[in-house]
This record gives structure tokens, sequence and C-alpha cells, in this order.
């Protein structure tokens, strides 16, 4: 593998992901010449541009660069893609984000987030509290942190945030001091066959700890007993048998304020700044991070109360006191990612009705969790489905939105185009007979985020 001291150029296939950009961003910083191509123009590949990191859209070998180093590639390419098949062809260093992530890596002090849920919450929180407190470090996330508008910052101290991607096993390549792994609940069964088969993934990846190295996990994981680590401690929002919880939970004025128990220490008074009760929770992993860096109590306490959040991660669209009408969008495209966000919305506009729009995102994730998918949407109160978002995959046969639909008992739910969702819009948030108003949610990992300023201006006008 190459050095990263020997690393002057090099180009991105997909640069416009949200991993893969944040990557570019880091040698970007460092001065190494980069460019890319990406699919489509988003506001991101823009932004790159802006940042001077030269951008085409149009698979063509001719405006490829020839005297890079090293070329990184998406696994959602296809593999007959003209330029990755060049690279190939010609001998060049072509490798995946894991493999940069592990070059990078390498003499770092590491702090590693894993899960199938929750994980860019939490090494969003825990990158700001390391920057907000001057600690520092070099954060790689895989969203775009509100407080930065960016989803990789760098810093003298030699410390590394890390998103730990359970797709395709990449976070084997990382070596962590601190772990923390989120959930392990069934997902990218395309890749693992089985759940037992990814829960034997996460194991694997407790075991690249580094000796006297933390591990911190949700309370009442499967197979906890079986997960490696010198330092092992658990969290919750509140369970009292867990290491690491919440207490005294208040709701003031939109906003969550309680008191952090960690076995022997006590932080109170918290403020979190943003919905939903299941970012508490991602705050509690990341402050038991802060703890055990020693970072002052106080510097915790400022940094957890200024942290705006990550887009697409319970993000207010239209913000309560904006409209009648709260509009709130996020990332969630697994049945517990939607059951949190529903609950945490709760919390918060329990008197409201809530209108939820669902972009499912992949054949084989539908075809699944489909029963898991119908029980956590019957806790809305109305439900509209997109079609599926196919992302790197090929239609199945007998999968679609109706395979959701069908299971669904609840009554008010129907499948629509997004033309028709627009066309719509009026009648499904002007709904005069709930005094609350109404919680208009938007959810998937598609491209349904793109239609969202669309939307709230049809909600506004």
């Amino acid at each position: 593998m190459i050095e990263l001291k020997d690393i002057k150029s090099v180009y991105f296939i997909g640069i416009g992901g949200i991993g893969m950009s944040a990557i570019a961003r880091f040698f970007n910083e460092k001065g190494v010449k980069v460019s890319g191509y990406d699919k489509t123009v988003t506001p991101l590949t823009s932004q790159l541009e802006a940042e001077g990191i030269e951008v085409h859209y149009k698979e063509d070998v001719e405006r490829i660069p020839k005297d890079v180093q090293l070329v990184v590639y998406t696994p959602a390419i296809p593999k007959e893609h003209k330029e990755y098949q060049y690279y190939l062809q010609n001998g060049y260093s072509v490798v995946k984000r894991s493999d940069v992530l592990q070059i990078i890596t390498q003499s770092s002090l590491n702090i590693c987030v894993a899960g199938t849920h929750g994980k860019t919450t939490i090494s969003t929180i825990t990158g700001h509290l390391l920057r907000h407190s001057g600690y520092g470090c070099n954060a790689f996330l895989g969203g775009i942190a509100v407080n930065y508008n960016s989803n990789f910052w760098a810093s003298d101290n030699n410390v590394c945030v890390v998103e730990a991607d359970e797709y395709d096993r990449s976070f084997h390549k990382l070596s962590p001091d601190i772990a923390v792994i989120t959930a392990l609940d069934a997902d990218h069964l395309d890749i693992y066959g089985t759940a037992e088969v990814m829960e034997e993934a996460f194991i694997e990846f407790t075991a690249k700890i580094k000796e006297g190295g933390w591990l911190i996990s949700k309370y009442g994981l499967k197979r906890t007993n079986d997960l490696k680590a010198t330092h092992h401690i658990t969290y919750h929002l509140n369970d009292v048998n867990a290491d690491v919880y919440a207490t005294n939970l208040k709701v003031e004025n939109g906003t969550y304020l309680f008191d952090v128990v960690v076995k022997d220490w006590l932080l109170k008074d918290v403020r979190l700044n943003i919905g939903g009760l299941h970012n508490i929770e991602n705050a509690l992993a990341a402050i038991a991070v802060a703890h055990i860096l020693k970072i002052d109590d106080v510097k915790i306490r400022e940094a957890v109360a200024a942290f705006k959040g990550v887009k697409r991660r319970f993000e207010y669209v239209i913000a309560p006191g904006e409209s009648d009408v709260v509009m709130i969008d996020d990332y969630a495209h697994h049945p517990e990612e939607l059951r949190s966000l529903i609950t945490g919305a709760r919390s918060l506009f329990d008197n409201r009705k809530f209108v939820l729009v669902f972009q499912p995102h992949l054949f084989t994730r539908t075809r699944d969790l489909a029963d898991g998918f119908a029980e956590v949407l019957d806790t809305a109160d109305e439900v509209i489905l997109l079609p599926i978002y196919p992302a790197r995959e090929l239609p199945i046969e007998g999968v679609s939105s109706e395979m959701i639909l069908d299971r669904m008992k609840l009554k008010d739910k129907q499948v629509m185009s997004k033309e028709q969702l627009k066309s719509s819009l009026q009648k499904l948030v002007g709904d005069s007979t709930n005094k609350g108003g109404v919680v208009f949610i938007t959810a998937g990992a598609g491209d349904i985020d793109a239609m969202l300023n669309e939307l709230k201006e049809l909600i506004l006008k």
C-alpha cells in the first residue's frame, strides 16, 4: 500500500458521496491535487468545486488525470465504469474509501463509531465535542455537520474521528483506540446473507480495538458478551443498568435538559438543542468518549449545548413557530431508525397530526424488512410511500413500495409519485380538524432530500 507522504495527486470516482467527499477534502486540505467524477451535480459537488476541486460529470477517459498516485472509488459505481476500468487495466493503485482511511489512521489515535444506525450522529457529536472543547481532531463523517457545514475538518492533534461503515466489511480496515457500537439490527443482508453473519462481522470489528482500548456499546445489544475490548462500558437512554444513562430528563421550549450518570461521575444540567429522544442517547455515547479523553466537564456541557445537529438527521426544514406546520427531514432508511424518528418527534409534538412521507431505499432492504417497515409506519397518522430508490440495484420482481403498503394496518396510507405528492401537499398538511397542527416528516436515504426546498415552498405559500 502506498504511503500518505508519497501521494501528490488523487482521483475519486464517485467524489460526491458523503464518505468520499470527506476524504477528498482531507487531501485537498493537505495540498494534494484532488479531482474526481460523479454522475450528477449536487450541492455537495458544487461545494467541492468551490473549494478548488475539479469535478466532471460524464464518464470520459480523455478527461481523467493520468499522473495520479491513487485512485479511490465507491462500491456504488458499476464494475464496467469506463474510468474505473482504465485505471484498473493500466496498473494504477485503485482502492476503496476504507483502504484510504486505513492509510490515514495508521499512526493516529482513532475513535471509530460503528453500528447499523446512529453512527453518523454520534461521530458528528463526538467530532464536534473534540473540536469545540479545543481538544482537536480530524473528523471523517457520513453527514454534514450543521455547525460547520462540512463532513470533514482537520486538526494538528493526531486524533481521528471516523464513521466505521459495516457495508462490505469496510470497518475491518480500522484500528480503534475507542470504538462505539450503536446497534446490531439486521441490515445489508445483500452482503452478509444472514443477521448472524453480520453480527460476527461486528465481533471481528471489536477484535481490531487496540490493546488497552475502549469499547462503548449500546446496553442490551445481542451478543454483548462476545464483543472484545480491554475496557467495555455500555450506554442507554434511561436504563440504570447501563454504565452511562440520562436522568432527570425535562423538555423545555423544544429542547432537552438532563443529567448524565457515568459510574463514578455525574454531569448535571446538560442541554441538547436538537429533537429526538434517540439523539439524547447518541449524545450520551459521545459524552462517554469525551470523559474517557478527560475533557473538562464545563467544556463538554458547553459543546453539547452548542451542537446544531446533522443535515438530514431530525433536521427542521420548517422549525416550530415558523408555520402551523413543522417539517422534519431525516435520513432514516431502516425500521428502527424510523421508530426512533417517530418516537422522538412524538416526544416534542405529541398533540399534532403526523404525516410521514417515506422513500424506501434498495429493493433488497425492502424485501428483507417489509414487515418491520409496515409495523413502524403504522405508528404515524398518515403515510405516503414513494417508489423505491434503487441506488446500486436492479429491480427485483414482486418488490415495490406496495409490498410495505399491503402489510400496513393504518387506514390513511397510499403510494404516490413525487409529482402526485407535490400536487396533494396542501391537502395533506391542511387538516384544520387537528388543533395542534401538523408535523410533516420526510424520510429515506435516496433522493427525497432533493425535493425539500420545493416542498417547503409549497407548504408555506
